[in-house]
């Protein structure tokens, strides 16, 4: 407490017995020479007003307050402590789900990035039906995708509606009453296929120049194609037979992260397709980009597969993906975002009770206070440091324990922590925020009690 608050007391009352000094000014008389009603003795009387005197009053500045308020905490160091825990809780909480989200939502993102982001796909239209039609797209234009800057890897398939359903056997015999053959896809690619479905050969190998030049009947199954027909390994040479024609099994394809119907599907070099089946003319090409170059690859592709008619190309492009990422994060973050804030909210309440309780368990100390000259403001004052310093003491507690929890999390996923300067500054100043509005309450009803009042309860 210090002494340092002025109050002017107020003039005294003026004594009648005080004698009149002629030489002082005297009251005018009212017109008609009426005195008012005064005694004349008392007409010239003065108003005399005595010196106020300075009375000091207690008064607390911030230090004192503080001192105070830490003193009010330290009393009940368990009750404070599971007090802190709430908002404790409540900020980790919400530094958990912020920083995972984020984490996640990068995390998503990358894996955007990474397969659909550098995906492009050029769709071919059929060619119009005339007695010798001219196919937009050759097998070889796939060469001159490859050589575009920012192409890693580019491959051509041929398909039709009279092979998207063939009837495929592992053997020529048939056995009456039992399952003999699988309806399957039949596709007619190049040799860069794996490269471009980002797969790889599970058995044996893909045909190659040599197989399409000499018109190999060989034959690709996809892993799931294979597994349906009983065929595990190539080893022994297995054949399938497509239209009565058996066709040696040189290699099975699996882990085909594009173009998923490769897996149930049969592939034949373009060649032997066009000779036996009829697949002769290009559907669409399979393109795989650096990440940021698809934009400009699939404005350079058409050009270079059909230079002077690529007007006539579909192009399938990815999104900007600034916008796909920001939309991810966004949506992540706003659902984790309101559980934190509903935990932040359990830790206000919890603060609120139970500076509740305190107020009303020192209402003895509270009327001393007053009765010593502490004001209304000083009171409610104290009781707000109290509360705003529990949550500080959370806030800070719970940031440091939410950062820890999700790099530990990341550490375990094998994911790049995301985390935000901001968030661990601003983290324990939520928290005294939180505490500050949790005491408004207690601090309003401690400041109206009446000292006498307090004293006597």
């Amino acid at each position: 407490m210090r002494a340092r608050a002025r109050v002017l007391e107020p003039a005294a009352p003026v004594d009648p017995t005080d004698p009149v000094d002629p030489a002082d000014p005297v009251d005018p008389p009212i017109a008609g020479g009426s005195t008012g009603g005064r005694h004349p003795a008392r007409r010239g009387r003065v108003r005399r007003r005595r010196k106020a005197r300075v009375i000091e009053r207690p008064w607390m500045d911030f230090r004192d307050l503080w001192t105070e308020a830490l003193a009010g905490v330290l009393a009940r160091p368990v009750r404070s402590a599971l007090t802190t825990l709430g908002t404790v809780l409540g900020i980790t909480t919400l530094v958990i789900t912020i920083g995972v989200s984020a984490t996640a939502g990068n995390q998503i993102v990358g894996r955007f990035d990474a397969l659909t982001a550098t995906s492009v796909t050029v769709v071919v239209p059929p060619p119009p039906p005339s007695a010798d039609p001219v196919p937009l797209v050759d097998w070889s234009g796939v060469d001159a995708v490859r050589r575009l800057a920012g192409v890693d890897s580019a491959a051509a398939v041929a398909d039709s509606q009279q092979t998207a359903s063939v009837q495929v056997r592992a053997n020529d015999v048939v056995a009456p009453g039992e399952v003999t053959g699988q309806t399957m896809a039949v596709l007619a690619t190049s040799p860069t296929l794996p490269a471009a479905v980002r797969g790889k050969m599970t058995a044996g190998r893909f045909f190659d120049d040599g197989d399409i030049a000499r018109h190999d009947r060989v034959a690709v199954l996809g892993d799931q194609a294979a597994r349906l027909l009983g065929i595990n390994s190539v080893q022994d040479s297995p054949a399938v037979f497509l239209k009565g024609q058996s066709y040696t099994v040189i290699g099975i394809l699996g882990g085909a992260e594009r173009e998923q119907q490769v897996s149930t599907a049969v592939i034949l070099p373009p060649t032997t397709a066009s000779d036996q089946l009829g697949l002769r003319v290009v559907t669409r090409v399979v393109i795989n980009t650096a990440l940021g170059a698809a934009k400009q690859v699939a404005h350079q592709a058409p050009i270079a597969l059909a230079p002077g008619a690529e007007d006539a190309l579909v192009v399938t492009a990815p999104p900007d993906p600034t916008k796909a990422r920001k939309g991810v994060q966004g949506d992540v973050n706003g659902l984790f975002l309101v559980l934190g804030l509903v935990s932040l909210v359990v830790g206000a309440i919890g603060i609120a009770n139970v500076t509740l309780v305190t107020v009303m368990e020192r209402i003895g100390e509270i009327g001393l206070r007053r009765a010593l000259g502490a004001s209304r403001r000083q009171v409610a004052g104290q009781f707000l440091v109290e509360s705003t310093t529990i949550g500080l003491l959370g806030g800070v507690i719970g940031a440091v324990l939410g950062m820890v929890v999700v790099v530990a999390v990341s550490a375990i996923r094998d994911w790049t922590p995301v985390l935000d300067v901001r968030l661990a500054f601003g983290a324990p100043v939520a928290g005294a925020l939180v505490g500050l509005l949790a005491g408004l309450y207690p601090s309003l009803r401690a400041s109206r009690m009446e000292p006498v009042d307090a004293l006597r309860s």
